[in-house]
């Protein structure tokens, strides 16, 4: 028998991974020029709108605001119902939201709707962190994973390149309506993105395991190891008071002071 980690071992760096790669750095391109965007939009809405300094302010927190209670929320639901379900949705809800917030015809349908567009860019996580882990089991692959940040600070310095070009000329509604561009190209490329092997086989879907598999292997030209797959042993889930209990509770706080 063989577990999903020995699987991608044997199956080594390859096509696949690359792939992946792009793509999943693509998402943080698109992550980074929504959450970017506030800043070079902000100083445009205040004169359109004579806010004050703390209206303004509060566009940002509730972009966040909806970026930490969302990615509760997904997060549930991507146990439940997949990886790739999830991050297929949160890519079309914050291109929806990101859309409609050009036609904001008020500051406070601006501050809402960009809470939405920051509650669809957290459900980004869920399916890339679990393809982060699925691509560091090769250890070629790990170099690569820190590589992987210049596609924020691409995507924040796109954001602001396009900035400096679109809201002096055509204004900020435009400019808002062509940074949603990257997130929507990428929905038309999730095809490429198989559901998390270890998913599957944590939810009992061996066979579908097993084939995402045997495709990953056969994008790099490689061979699948002999045996069968097997599921682990069925472990507890977490809960959130897990998080609290005292084994945990200096690393919970410790990464959330770090965060």
């Amino acid at each position: 028998t063989f577990t999903v980690e020995e699987a991608v071992e044997t199956i080594g760096f390859g096509r696949f991974h690359i792939l992946l790669f792009l793509i999943m750095g693509s998402t943080r391109v698109a992550e980074a020029m929504e959450i970017m965007l506030i800043a070079v939009v902000s100083p445009l809405i205040r004169c359109e709108w004579q806010l004050q300094d703390w209206q303004v302010a509060l566009v940002t927190t509730m972009v966040f605001f909806g970026y930490m209670v969302f990615s509760v929320v997904l997060g549930l639901l991507a146990d439940s119902y997949g990886r790739w379900k999830i991050l297929l949705l949160s890519f079309l809800w914050a291109s929806y939201f990101s859309l409609l917030t050009s036609f904001a015809p008020s500051y406070i349908w601006f501050v809402f709707l960009r809470a939405m567009v920051g509650g669809g860019v957290s459900g980004h996580a869920q399916g890339k962190e679990e393809n982060k882990q699925i691509v560091a089991m090769c250890s070629c692959f790990n170099p690569f994973l820190s590589l992987g940040k210049v596609f924020w600070l691409a995507g924040s310095l796109l954001i602001i390149g396009l900035a400096s070009v679109v809201n002096p000329t055509i204004g900020w509604r435009w400019l808002i309506r062509i940074a949603s561009i990257p997130g929507i190209i990428l929905i038309l490329v999730f095809k490429f993105i198989p559901e998390s092997a270890r998913y599957n086989v944590s939810t009992g879907n061996v066979a579908a395991a097993l084939a995402t598999l045997q495709r990953i292997a056969k994008m790099n030209g490689s061979t699948m190891p002999e045996g069968l797959l097997r599921e682990p042993a069925k472990e507890r889930r977490g809960r959130f008071k897990d998080l609290i209990h005292p084994k945990y509770l200096r690393t919970t706080l410790q990464i959330w002071i770090i965060w």
